[in-house]
């Protein structure tokens, strides 16, 4: 899609995504966990008026550009559930010796702004999880709730299974099967190829 850039980032390959929502010279940045550079020069591409960081969760390789893309492009805002808020400022968000702790973090908010974007809270992988859902669009942006055949980890603090799994039955399989799922790492699916053959939910 044109208005749509997936640009995968760090050590541990996280899919932050760009979408522009041309109505409203919108940006909006999905998880900009790594490599600000290459974030900043693909949104310098887009000719936004307003732009704003959209977090899945607060894991480290999924916040680490946070600072600078914030910075470099005056996002209006970071926003973050508010179940993830501790880990997001904790000392211990890090994966040594590969990802250290991010330094200097923007405040967060949970706020929502937007009534064409649906924000659908799915904890499990963390407390605060959340996805983004654009139904006009119909694509879904998971983070680490729900990939292609797989689902997000749980033996990380503030994660549960059985959470997730409520999370992504009653909350992402109700969605339209024919809605594109973008995950936070790895290749996109539908919703329709999970329901049908995800080995962790039939």
């Amino acid at each position: 899609m044109e208005n749509f850039r997936i640009i995968p980032v760090g050590a541990l390959a996280v899919n932050c995504y760009l979408i522009y929502e041309e109505t409203e010279k919108l940006l909006l940045i999905v998880d900009p966990g790594d490599d600000a550079d290459l974030i900043v020069s693909a949104a310098k591409s887009f000719p936004f008026e307003h732009c704003a960081i959209l977090l899945t969760h607060a894991h480290v390789d999924h916040i680490g550009a946070v600072p600078e893309v914030k910075k470099a492009l005056n996002a209006e805002f970071v926003y973050l559930a508010k179940g993830d808020e501790a880990m997001y400022k904790s000392p211990e968000n890090h994966i040594l010796p590969y990802l250290p702790p991010v330094a200097d973090l923007p405040e967060t908010t949970d706020n929502w702004p937007y009534k064409n974007i649906k924000r659908l809270f799915t904890p499990g992988h963390s407390q605060g999880g959340s996805c983004f859902y654009f139904p006009e669009r119909k694509l879904l942006i998971s983070g680490d709730t729900l990939f292609a055949g797989s689902v997000g980890r749980t033996d990380l603090p503030g994660g549960s299974f059985a959470t997730l799994e409520e999370s992504i039955r009653k909350t992402l399989l109700t969605l339209p099967e024919e809605t594109v799922v973008y995950p936070g790492h790895g290749p996109r699916t539908t919703i329709g190829a999970e329901k049908r053959s995800n080995p962790y939910l039939t």
